[in-house]
């Protein structure tokens, strides 16, 4: 009888030949995943939030995990070296930035209004001008049926309720939005209470993030707050009109807000940190700002570098079909211009990304 051992040797080559075929046609293992973890602002989370699940249709191997703590403690954590980029609706100042251990790149990634929500049975179209939004912060109004808010608002019947103020108890970029508009229009408020992230607030009762400030509002007749127009739209709170610098009445929206932001661009382009309240345009809603995420300039981890710069590429470009949708105003062309230039200067283990090669 003939051996057949002869072609066994062969079966042997290319069932591992075809073995090592199937293994390629899997595509990625886990082991290729990256996750990304990122910590700040509440202000743009519902944003944030969507284009994290949109990214990782589009892009699984990475996975993006972020903790919506204030802006505060996004910082903080950044500087920590705890996770891989913070939030912030507040840039650094100098001092912060001097402080950070290595040097930081701020992204704007999309503009937002801070809206005066507010909670007054039978009142829907409240309007406030800055120096009435000033007293009732400084607490020197105190009841609903002031004759300077009735005076605003001749077609409503204002309740006479004591006003409760509600505002942020942690470090918040939205605090800093709205404290640096109300110094901007108060000297009163300028000199004694100041801006910034935390303030030590003359009246009110404080709640953890835009959620917590929203809580309070929902919850108490007569309250008034401030927050990103997306959580009191979700909540279906009424948002007040606010006099504009033009001595307009404008409601806030992503049309007022974009009119602030576009009104920036040509500052932004010697200090992409500067601010957009009280815009001089006659259209523009008066308090709005932009949001950032911060990252350093020099990464060490190269698979970390080159999934965070994807990210923020997709976020200015492709992410921004979500930003009016959820009630924020998309990053105008030229703002886009100069994050495309940002991105590509930070370095991966001391390498320029693939635009600037």
């Amino acid at each position: 009888m003939r051996s057949n051992a002869w072609w066994f040797p062969i079966v042997v080559v290319v069932s591992l030949l075809m073995a090592g075929c199937a293994r390629e046609e899997k595509g990625p293992t886990p082991t290729g995943r990256v996750n990304l973890n990122g910590a700040g602002a509440t202000f743009p989370y519902p944003l944030y939030s969507k284009w994290f699940d949109e990214y990782a249709k589009t892009v699984p191997e990475v996975q993006i995990n972020y903790q919506s703590i204030g802006s505060g403690g996004g910082i903080q954590q950044l500087k920590a070296g705890t996770v891989d980029f913070g939030a912030s609706d507040a840039p650094l100042s100098d001092e912060e930035t001097e402080a950070m251990p290595g040097p930081v790149v701020h992204i704007p990634t999309v503009a937002g209004a801070v809206v005066m929500a507010y909670n007054l049975p039978g009142v829907s179209r409240l309007r406030l001008t800055p120096e009435v939004v000033t007293d009732i912060f400084l607490g020197k109004t105190k009841r609903w049926s002031a004759q300077m808010i009735a005076s605003l608002n001749p077609t409503a019947k204002m309740p006479d309720l004591p006003i409760a103020v509600a505002h942020r108890s942690d470090g918040s970029g939205t605090t800093y939005i709205f404290t640096h508009y109300l110094a901007a229009v108060s000297d009163v408020w300028a000199d004694r209470v100041g801006a910034g992230k935390s303030v030590d607030w003359p009246v009110g009762i404080g709640g953890k993030g835009n959620e917590g400030v929203t809580g309070i509002v929902k919850q108490t007749p007569g309250a008034i707050g401030y927050v990103e127009l997306a959580y009191a739209t979700q909540n279906r709170l009424p948002c007040a009109r606010i006099r504009n610098a033009a001595g307009n009445f404008v409601e806030p929206s992503v049309a007022s807000t974009t009119a602030a932001a576009a009104g920036a661009v040509e500052k932004m382009k010697q200090d992409i940190r500067v601010g957009i309240v009280n815009s001089p345009a006659p259209d523009a809603y008066p308090i709005a700002g932009f949001t950032y995420l911060l990252v350093y300039r020099d990464q060490k981890d190269r698979a970390k570098g080159e999934a965070l710069t994807g990210f923020l590429t997709w976020a200015v470009h492709d992410g921004q079909r979500y930003a009016d949708p959820l009630l924020y105003a998309p990053l105008p062309p030229a703002v886009v211009e100069l994050n495309e230039a940002a991105i590509e200067g930070i370095r991966l283990q001391g390498v320029l990304g693939e635009g600037e090669r």
